[in-house]
């Protein structure tokens, strides 16, 4: 073969050798999503610890294959807006959102990078996507359906408090499926025979003046309903029912794990758990726009037996033994 044949063969090794090289030398690109809540990072842990175990479960470990910009609002509308336009500009891949109020803002600040709903009450009546089998947009997850299961919410309270008779409902009025909520809850009062006082917690201070307006206006329990700003403060919230020595039935096993009597509702640490899922399709390629919203799958009934000793309540037994959990 001649010399100047067998040199070029070994300049076409060479080069292959070295592009090959530096190919495996070429970093890869890290995915990086972004995590939006209304409320404070501080009072949802426990959602991101379940949204992080989703992910783990899928083979992502965070700051290795899986960057997560946090990002939380701390209920205050104008700082979810901001917070939502940065994710935007550092191009995350996808955005998560734990709640309708960040979703919203989520939405106004992208039409293309794709949003996971890690919870909503109603995507469809919010204008999130267009139907539960057929998203259409940029928008998709899980639906939460809190409405529905308002009624429940009094129903285990007058089985608590036999010779209930007025309840002061707390909600937030621009809290998106706050009307259908206290919609339900009026329909079962009636059932029940039951009078309400619905108070709007729009803000923090709102919180003592409803509690205030409740005494006066001599309520037996308080029902709280789906809403970040009492979320967010919902330690306070206990506090004043403690306080009052109120019988309580919260929206969140959150609010009973920090001192409340009761909670009824979905599982939302199942919920941000399998917003994982969602993350994990479109990262491998899946659209926003064919991935159907789900449902809920897991409902729990919690119970605080220290906090019923505390304000002198006795849980019958018929409802303590349909309790997913009791706090002793």
């Amino acid at each position: 073969m001649p010399n100047a044949a067998v040199s070029s063969i070994v300049v076409a090794v060479v080069v292959l050798a070295v592009a090959v090289i530096a190919t495996a030398q070429q970093p890869t690109k890290v995915p990086r999503i972004g995590w939006l809540t209304a409320g404070s990072l501080s009072s949802n842990l426990a959602r991101q610890q379940a949204f992080r175990q989703g992910l783990s479960e899928l083979g992502y470990v965070e700051g290795k294959n899986i960057l997560i910009e946090w990002r939380g609002a701390d209920t205050i509308p104008e700082r979810g807006s901001a917070l939502a336009e940065e994710l935007v500009r550092l191009k995350v891949g996808v955005i998560v959102t734990a709640g309708s109020g960040s979703t919203r803002r989520a939405k106004a600040a992208t039409s293309t990078i794709p949003i996971v709903m890690a919870s909503d009450d109603d995507p469809v009546g919010n204008g999130f996507v267009a139907s539960l089998a057929r998203p259409g947009g940029n928008i998709t997850g899980l639906a939460t359906l809190v409405p529905e299961i308002s009624g429940k919410r009094l129903e285990l309270l007058k089985e608590v408090v036999p010779r209930l008779s007025r309840v002061a409902v707390l909600g937030t009025s621009t809290n998106p499926g706050n009307a259908q909520s206290l919609k339900e809850t009026e329909f079962a009062a009636r059932e029940f025979g039951l009078q309400l006082q619905y108070f709007d917690v729009r803000y923090s201070k709102d919180i003592d003046t409803a509690f205030q307006a409740a005494g006066k206006g001599r309520a037996d329990a308080v029902l709280v309903l789906v809403s970040s700003a009492l979320n967010s403060q919902r330690t306070h919230v206990v506090e004043l029912t403690a306080k009052s020595r109120l019988p309580a039935i919260y929206p969140f096993l959150d609010f009973v794990e920090v001192g409340g009597l009761m909670s009824y509702g979905v599982s939302f640490i199942d919920l941000h758990q399998r917003a994982a899922t969602y993350v994990d399709k479109i990262l491998k390629g899946a659209k926003p726009a064919d991935l159907p919203v789900e449902q809920p799958k897991k409902f729990e009934f919690i119970v605080n037996l220290k906090t019923a000793k505390q304000i002198g309540l006795t849980i019958p037994p018929n409802v303590l033994v349909r309790a997913d959990k009791v706090i002793r």
